[in-house]
């Protein structure tokens, strides 16, 4: 099932070319619809699903923290370049998605993309922000 993440640039999202943007900052965030109810409570599951995408995002892990709240599970990774969290709410097959990170070799879209397929969310409303500073 295609759930319709299409890949941007974010040079182009800044109108401006590469050359002028000094900070890259690259952030997808989204609202997840029937997910697997599963693994929305597992803190087991979601610690390995956001340090997996850490790895697919080409960012560097430097913690990973996650909290029980009822039955849902809230799950922060700090990675240098800076975070991932997913926060859940089983009961509604609902869960939240933040992938923020700067610097050019990283790739929050295939680390939010990979996050979608292993929550096996059946629909996605996808966010997109450039946090880049551009200069002259």
């Amino acid at each position: 099932m295609s759930i319709g993440i299409v890949r941007s640039n974010v040079a182009s999202e800044v109108g401006t070319t590469a050359s002028t943007v000094k900070v890259v900052g690259k952030h997808v965030y989204g609202n997840l619809y029937g997910c697997d109810e599963r693994v929305l409570s597992s803190v087991d599951e979601l610690m390995r699903i956001v340090i997996e995408a850490a790895r697919i995002g080409n960012m560097t892990l430097l913690d990973v923290k996650a909290w029980r709240i009822g039955v849902g599970v809230s799950v922060v990774a700090i990675v240098l370049e800076s975070h991932i969290t997913i926060h859940t709410w089983p009961e509604y097959a609902f869960a939240t998605v933040d992938v923020y990170s700067c610097g050019e070799h990283t790739d929050p879209e295939r680390a939010f993309e990979y996050i979608v397929k292993e929550l096996r969310a059946r629909k996605v409303e996808v966010g997109r922000a450039s946090r880049s500073l551009v200069g002259e």
